[in-house]
């Protein structure tokens, strides 16, 4: 009987192998291929004018900001920007979402609008 077994026997090949791969592996590629296509464009700097205004204005009618850091990981990639309404400020810097900000460290500042719950 095992003679005949092996004579209509066809092996796939490296198919069988294809559910070894780890999870850690596929879970790796998975966060590499996120990275790659969330890199962050560089945003034109503002003058420190321009930028004191905008937060002005921000507290002042209490509108959300979104904020680029001058801070680069180690591949020089800009981080995602800062997104929410400023909760408080010194002289040193702002908060936003209870994370301080120094001035000096602000490249980009924009107002954004309020996202209705009803328009999601």
């Amino acid at each position: 009987m095992n003679e005949h077994f092996f004579d209509n026997y066809h092996d796939r090949g490296m198919k069988k192998w294809a559910g070894f791969y780890l999870s850690e592996h596929t879970a790796i590629m998975e966060k590499l291929k996120l990275t790659e296509i969330q890199t962050i464009p560089q945003k034109e700097p503002q003058s420190p004018e321009i930028i004191s205004q905008l937060i002005e204005t921000a507290i002042i009618k209490d509108l959300p900001i979104s904020i680029q850091k001058e801070e680069v990981d180690q591949e020089g990639h800009y981080k995602p920007d800062i997104a929410g309404k400023i909760c408080g400020y010194d002289s040193l810097g702002i908060y936003v979402n209870n994370e301080k900000i120094e001035y000096e460290n602000i490249r980009h500042i924009c107002l954004t609008s309020h996202k209705k719950w009803s328009t999601s």
